[in-house]
């Protein structure tokens, strides 16, 4: 009976610590670049943009299918970062917890 209480415990300290974790996600803030830092983009590791940056070079009416792509590249730029940001935050929270291999929290 002591181990599943053990258990219990565990797993409403866990539960907090996701809480937290959670929390501070959405103050982690990344940047993504494109264009030779000509388009940035900032944002949050969960994933919500928080600005765009253009160099003022590039508001050029017949350029504007390079624009979007570069601003598409720019987001996709600071997700993967956003995305790593959250895989580190994770394994610093569930470091010795018997969590199987391959299991996502997120």
């Amino acid at each position: 009976m002591r181990d599943l209480m053990g258990i219990m415990k565990q797993a409403q300290a866990m539960q907090e610590k996701m809480a937290s974790l959670q929390e501070e996600l959405d103050r982690v803030e990344v940047s993504g670049a494109a264009g030779g830092g000509a388009v940035r983009v900032t944002m949050t590791a969960k994933g919500a943009l928080r600005g765009v940056t253009l160099d003022p070079d590039l508001m050029k009416p017949d350029e504007r299918e390079i624009l979007e792509d570069l601003i598409v590249a720019a987001v996709n730029d600071a997700r993967a970062k956003a995305e790593a940001a959250m895989q580190e935050r994770m394994q610093e929270l569930t470091k010795g917890l018997p969590i199987p291999p391959g299991m996502n929290l997120f």
